[in-house]
């Protein structure tokens, strides 16, 4: 079982950025790999996602702000946010694509207010 732990969250006001990272336990090349967040209250949803060939595909609510990217040789998954919104608080969680193949990790809380 591959473990994810996410990491790079914060307070970060609108019109800011940050930059999340996923590390897994072991290597992930042959997934397609996705970006997730829950915000309160609401369900999860898949942000943005990454084949193995690098190919990626952003949900509307983020395109031309954030940038998926993924190190294989690492085994990371990157999320590089800009332009940030107090929409975007929540907690963020890389995995597979679904159906989602390995056990959520605790992922990392990102907050967007002033």
């Amino acid at each position: 079982q591959v473990q994810l732990v996410e990491s790079g969250g914060g307070l970060v006001q609108p019109g800011g950025s940050l930059r999340l990272s996923c590390a897994a336990s072991r290597s992930i090349f042959s997934y397609a790999m996705g970006w997730y967040r829950q915000a309160p209250g609401k369900q999860r949803e898949q942000v943005a996602r990454i084949t193995t060939g690098g190919s990626t595909d952003y949900a509307d609510s983020v395109k031309g702000r954030f940038t998926i990217s993924r190190d294989n040789a690492k085994n990371t998954v990157s999320l590089q946010m800009r332009r940030l919104k107090p929409d975007d608080t929540a907690v963020y969680y890389c995995n597979t694509v679904f159906p989602v193949r390995f056990s959520w990790g605790q992922g990392t809380q990102v907050t967007v207010s002033s």
